[in-house]
């Protein structure tokens, strides 16, 4: 899937092997953590002129690639992690069904270059937004936010698994998503 604005050019392909190259560092190491967790093979690239830019249209790019693959399927919609990593704990729960929606409850105390909530929160609400899915992190505990963020992706990295997982039926008692 690529997404290609004035802003930026985004690529993002799951199932291929190519590595993760944004151009920020601290992005890179988060989406590995993502991608590793998710268990997916994956290819990004991207060019941008700010990193808020960055992290809100890779998101809405790896939705639509996410959406893509799933269309059409019956998958388990609802996945979740508690996520341990050094001093902190954070929860994260999905669920696919067509309703986007992220509360993002992330407070760490003690920042660390490079690792900001507010880029944090652009991503999830454009994930929720691209994927139409409800997404919740919450900090359980910890101190720093290079641990708090990292747990926070390396959770949605196992609840996005578990929730795209194949399902034997519909996942609803409405009869639709």
């Amino acid at each position: 899937m690529r997404r290609k604005t004035k802003e930026t050019d985004i690529t993002v392909e799951l199932g291929v092997e190519g590595g993760i190259k944004t151009g920020d560092k601290v992005f890179d190491h988060l989406l590995t953590a993502l991608f590793f967790y998710m268990r997916e093979e994956v290819s990004v690239s991207a060019e941008w002129d700010l990193r808020h830019h960055l992290w809100e249209d890779l998101a809405i790019t790896l939705g639509e690639e996410l959406g893509g693959k799933i269309k059409g399927r019956k998958i388990a919609r609802f996945g979740n992690a508690i996520m341990p990593m050094d001093d902190a704990v954070v929860l994260v729960a999905v669920d696919i069904s067509g309703r986007a929606y992220a509360s993002v409850e992330l407070f760490p105390e003690e920042s660390e270059e490079g690792f900001e909530l507010t880029l944090v929160r652009e991503f999830l609400w454009a994930l929720a937004r691209s994927l139409n899915a409800t997404i919740h992190v919450k900090q359980l505990s910890g101190v720093n936010a290079h641990h708090v963020i990292e747990a926070a992706f390396k959770g949605l990295g196992v609840a996005l698994r578990k929730a795209l997982e194949e399902s034997g039926r519909l996942e609803s008692t409405k009869g639709v998503l």
